[in-house]
């Protein structure tokens, strides 16, 4: 394997996939560094969805919405084995937060972004005579029912496929493989690497830090680094229940008010997600006894032949880690905008990716290569006279997330 790229991507996860298929695509020599597995991180528990984001209107994030909603388009039509159109039904009820006028305006502007001839972009409010097949929603003080379409993924499959598509044009995954350390120089940036059992070293033009919950460690391990911002993990935690309620997703108020999606998943249902602050280790993570309590509650008030479940008979429960700017407000207020940033803007030889959506995954690699391409189409560095320690050929198929 050769020890000389463009880039070095840090993390396999879908930012770092997208990264490396871009830069790949562009004909730049890419290596990919994965401590773990392809998608082992947050890119495997997440809410499973490819769409705008129809809840960021509430918060005045048009252009992320916007953004999102291309992406979904292109996705349909590039990946039609991975992201497919789902039916979303919103039930509104005399106790529901946002009124039956809130959630019309708030589609019609989601209808609006997504473009007026996007066959997708239609949605109608149900007539009291298809309530009925609502597949066991709860009728009492129910207002009013909205229906609109957004996709639906396997995340862990769509990022080992973006991977493989890097692979395919010339990227060398490293996997397991986790950062020692990395040394800008004046040439090049050194990084030293732990792989199969040894210490590897190899060279790049620039290194991308893609790694999610471990951007902060990971930015400690470069010299210089990245300047981050300030920022909080946020854990968000989904509930899988061994019943089948649809083939269509519901969008829900929880009792605080927060969305949570109920989907079809495996032949069952995946309820979530949740938000709260996460303060110990990224590999750590795991669903609070309150959390999951949380989502069961929220399920068995729309679902009444559910209200026989207990915690102990759920078919799985897992969380997944957000990477958010901090802020004192509630991390439902808060920006989901990518946050690209640099050791040097003019001279950017370590770039850390902070937060992103699944969605968004191309977007943000488009910024990463548009501020990286003025360095890595400069002339070529003169040789380099040391010696570099050659790793041995990592596997190219990844265990499975």
């Amino acid at each position: 394997m050769s020890t000389e790229y463009d880039v070095l991507v840090v993390g396999a996860g879908i930012q770092g996939a997208g990264v490396a298929e871009t830069l790949t695509a562009a004909g730049y020599r890419v290596a990919i560094l994965e401590q773990d597995a392809v998608a082992s991180g947050t890119s495997s528990r997440s809410s499973k969805l490819i769409h705008g984001g129809l809840r960021y209107l509430e918060s005045g994030q048009f252009s992320l919405v916007y953004e999102c909603l291309k992406e979904r388009k292109w996705l349909l039509s590039h990946k039609p084995d991975l992201v497919h159109m789902v039916p979303f039904l919103i039930p509104v009820y005399r106790h529901s937060k946002r009124s039956p006028w809130k959630v019309r305006l708030g589609l019609s502007i989601y209808a609006l972004l997504a473009g007026l001839f996007d066959p997708y972009s239609r949605f109608k409010a149900l007539n009291i005579s298809d309530w009925e097949e609502l597949d066991g929603l709860n009728s009492d003080d129910l207002l009013a029912v909205y229906r609109y379409y957004d996709a639906q993924t396997d995340d862990a499959a769509l990022t080992r496929e973006v991977i493989r598509t890097a692979q395919r044009g010339g990227a060398e995954l490293i996997c397991p493989g986790s950062l020692v350390g990395a040394e800008v120089t004046d040439r090049f940036v050194r990084a030293d690497y732990f792989s199969e059992g040894q210490l590897s070293t190899l060279h790049c033009k620039v290194l991308v830090n893609c790694t999610g919950p471990w951007i902060e460690e990971t930015n400690s391990k470069c010299s210089p680094g990245a300047n981050l911002p300030s920022l909080e993990l946020v854990a968000g935690t989904h509930i899988q229940v061994p019943l089948k309620l649809a083939n269509k997703i519901f969008y829900v108020e929880a009792e605080d008010g927060r969305a949570v999606f109920v989907m079809p998943w495996l032949g069952e249902t995946l309820v979530g997600t949740t938000e709260r602050p996460y303060r110990g280790a990224p590999g750590e993570v795991a669903p609070t006894l309150e959390e999951k309590a949380y989502l069961l509650r929220t399920l068995k008030q729309y679902f009444p032949e559910t209200r026989p479940l207990q915690l102990h008979e759920l078919s799985d429960s897992f969380s997944g880690l957000r990477v958010l700017p901090h802020s004192a407000s509630r991390p439902f207020a808060r920006s989901r905008e990518t946050m690209i940033c640099t050791n040097d803007p003019k001279q950017p030889r370590v770039v850390a990716v902070a937060g992103g959506k699944l969605t968004s995954y191309r977007a943000t690699a488009r910024q990463v290569s548009k501020i990286l391409k003025p360095l890595l189409d400069a002339p070529e560095p003169p040789p380099i006279s040391e010696p570099s320690v050659r790793s041995r050929e990592a596997p190219t198929e990844e265990r499975n997330s």
